[in-house]
C-alpha cells in the first residue's frame, strides 16, 4: 500500500514539474533564449572578400584599319562581327566595318586624280608645241645668219658703206639667234619644272587613291592568330558589337585572349585597400562552377582610386593572377575572391557580436560562469569581417554570450588588472 502511494506521489510530482517547465517556456520571450559561443584558439585569418571578373592576362588585339587618322576618318561602325566565343584560325573572317565615309573619300580622290592626270597630259602637249615652235624659230634664225653672211662676202667689192651695212645686218642676225637660243633654254627649263610639278601632283593623287584602296581591304577584319574571339570593351565597359563605334586612335574590334594565364580583375573599397598588398594569397571561386576551387595571388594594386558607377564609394582596382590553368576558365566569368591579407598564428578569437562597449575606451564580453554570468573587460587585437582577436580577458574554451542575458546591465564590470595590481571591479 505504501509502495503504491509513493509511486502515485512520484507521478504527480513529475506532472507538476513538466507543467511548470511548459508554462515557464511558454511565457518566455525570444530575448530570454541564451545564444552562446566558445572562444576559439588557432590561426586568425584577416581577409578581404570581393567579386571579380576573369580576363586573360595577355591577349592579341584584333584591330581594324590602322590608317584611319591618315585618311581623316575619325570613327567607323561595325557592320558585322562573328559571335563572341567563336574559335578561329589565323586569317579567318572576324568582322566587317562600315565603308560609307571611305567610299566617299575614294571617289573624291579619284576625281582629283583624273583632273591632275588631264592637267599633266595637257601641259605635256602644250610644252611640246611651244618648244617645237621655239626650235623652228631657231632654225629660221640660223638661215637668216647664213643669208647675211653671204651678203657680207659679196659686199667685198662694194663701197665701204655698203660693206659696213652688210656687216651690221649679219651681226644683228647673230645676236637675234643668240637671244632666241637663250630664251629657248629658259623656256625649256621652265617647261621641265612645270612638267615635274604636274607629274608630282598627279603621283600624289595616285598615291592617295592607292592608299585608300589598300585601306578598304582592311575594312574586312581577319584573325591575326588562332584563338577565341572576345569582344573588346569601350571606355565605360560595354562590349563592342554590331553598331558599335571603332575610334581611329583605338581601332580594336576584338581580342584573342591567352586562356592559359587568367586574371581576376576586382575592385576593393577604400576601407579595405589598406590591408591588400602585392603577393598576397587569394582563394578563388567560380560562380559558374561552385565546387571548383582555385588559388591565386595579388599582382597589382592601384595607387589611385576611382568612382564606382552610380555610387559615392571609391574603389581601387586589384588584379589577381590565377595559379591554375583550367580549360573551363573563360573571360567574363564571375569570381568570388578571398584575399588573405594576414594570418596571425596561435591566438584566441571570438565573434564580433560578443563584444560590447562601455564608454569610449572599455570593451567587454559577457562570459558564462556556471549557472550565472559575468561582464569581463577584454583587450581586443586585430579583427576581420566577423571575428576579433582577444589579447586579454578571455581564454580558449570559455563560453561567451552572443545575445544579452536578462539583467546584464546591473552586473559589475570586471576590469583587466593593471600592471602590478590585482583585479578590480567597477559599475
Amino acid at each position: 500500500m505504501n509502495k503504491r502511494i509513493l509511486i502515485g506521489a512520484g507521478l504527480i510530482i513529475s506532472v507538476v514539474v513538466l507543467v511548470l517547465i511548459y508554462q515557464s517556456t511558454k511565457g518566455s520571450s525570444s530575448e530570454d533564449v541564451e545564444v552562446l559561443t566558445e572562444a576559439q584558439f588557432g590561426d586568425f585569418i584577416i581577409d578581404v572578400t570581393t567579386t571579380g571578373e576573369l580576363e586573360a592576362k595577355s591577349s592579341v588585339r584584333i584591330t581594324g584599319p590602322n590608317g584611319l587618322q591618315q585618311a581623316q576618318i575619325w570613327q567607323i561602325k561595325i557592320d558585322d562581327i562573328v559571335e563572341e566565343g567563336t574559335l578561329v584560325k589565323k586569317g579567318d573572317y572576324i568582322a566587317k566595318l562600315e565603308q560609307t565615309q571611305l567610299m566617299d573619300k575614294i571617289q573624291q580622290e579619284q576625281n582629283d586624280l583624273s583632273q591632275s592626270d588631264s592637267k599633266y597630259t595637257e601641259m605635256k602637249l602644250d610644252t611640246a608645241l611651244e618648244l617645237r615652235k621655239a626650235r623652228d624659230e631657231l632654225i629660221n634664225l640660223e638661215y637668216e645668219i647664213t643669208t647675211k653672211k653671204i651678203i657680207v662676202e659679196q659686199s667685198k667689192f662694194e663701197p665701204p658703206a655698203t660693206q659696213t651695212a652688210a656687216q651690221i645686218e649679219f651681226e644683228k642676225a647673230e645676236r637675234a639667234h643668240k637671244q632666241a637660243f637663250d630664251g629657248y633654254k629658259l623656256r625649256k627649263e621652265k617647261a621641265v619644272a612645270q612638267m615635274q610639278q604636274a607629274w608630282a601632283e598627279r603621283q600624289e593623287d595616285q598615291t592617295r587613291v592607292d592608299f585608300l584602296m589598300r585601306l578598304a581591304q582592311e575594312f574586312t577584319v581577319t584573325a591575326p592568330e588562332d584563338g577565341m574571339v572576345i569582344y573588346a570593351r569601350t571606355w565605360n565597359g560595354t562590349k563592342k558589337g554590331v553598331g558599335s563605334t571603332v575610334q581611329a586612335w583605338d581601332p580594336v574590334v576584338a581580342t584573342l585572349p591567352d586562356l592559359n594565364k587568367m586574371i581576376s580583375k576586382t575592385y576593393v573599397n577604400e576601407v579595405d585597400i589598406r590591408v591588400v598588398k602585392v603577393g598576397q594569397t587569394v582563394q578563388v571561386g567560380l560562380d559558374a562552377f561552385p565546387t571548383k576551387k582555385l588559388t591565386g595571388k595579388v599582382i597589382t594594386v592601384a595607387n589611385v582610386g576611382e568612382q564606382k558607377p552610380n555610387s559615392d564609394a571609391k574603389v581601387f582596382q586589384v588584379d589577381i593572377l590565377i595559379n591554375e590553368s583550367d580549360t573551363t576558365l573563360r573571360p567574363a566569368m564571375t569570381t568570388s575572391n578571398t584575399i588573405i591579407a594576414e594570418v596571425v598564428p596561435g591566438v584566441v578569437f571570438v565573434p564580433l557580436e560578443s563584444l560590447h562597449s562601455q564608454g569610449d575606451t572599455l570593451t567587454y564580453v559577457i562570459k558564462k560562469d556556471g549557472l550565472t554570468f559575468s561582464k569581463q573587460e577584454v583587450k581586443v587585437g586585430k579583427t576581420n569581417a566577423d571575428k576579433a582577436v582577444i589579447l586579454e580577458g578571455v581564454k580558449q574554451g570559455e563560453i561567451v554570450y552572443l545575445s544579452n542575458p536578462t539583467g546584464y546591465e546591473s552586473k559589475r564590470l570586471i576590469k583587466l588588472p593593471e600592471k602590478g595590481t590585482s583585479v578590480a571591479s567597477s559599475n
